[in-house]
């Protein structure tokens, strides 16, 4: 299978959702439209969004740096403790 190549609909998860979640009677789940359950799964989850790309990625990481150090605060690592 290619990575271009369609995926199978992802069944067993939908049923999870839709009868354990959701606690759909087979005759409710069957008789929803995909976009309905789609419609049920995204008010329970939300909206997924699109991914960061990657400018907005570089400029988190110039205003919140991993490594910003304090005033006043040093940091030590014991490796006694390791």
């Amino acid at each position: 299978m290619l990575a271009s190549d369609p995926q199978p609909f992802p069944w067993r998860e939908a049923m999870a959702i839709g009868f354990g979640v959701l606690k759909l009677s087979s005759r409710e789940f069957w008789s929803l439209t995909p976009r309905e359950l789609a419609a049920a799964i995204e008010g329970l989850a939300g909206r997924a969004s699109a991914p960061m790309d990657r400018a907005a990625f570089e400029d988190l990481t110039r205003r919140f740096p991993d490594h910003q150090p304090s005033p006043g605060i040093t940091a030590s690592f014991d490796e006694s403790r390791g």
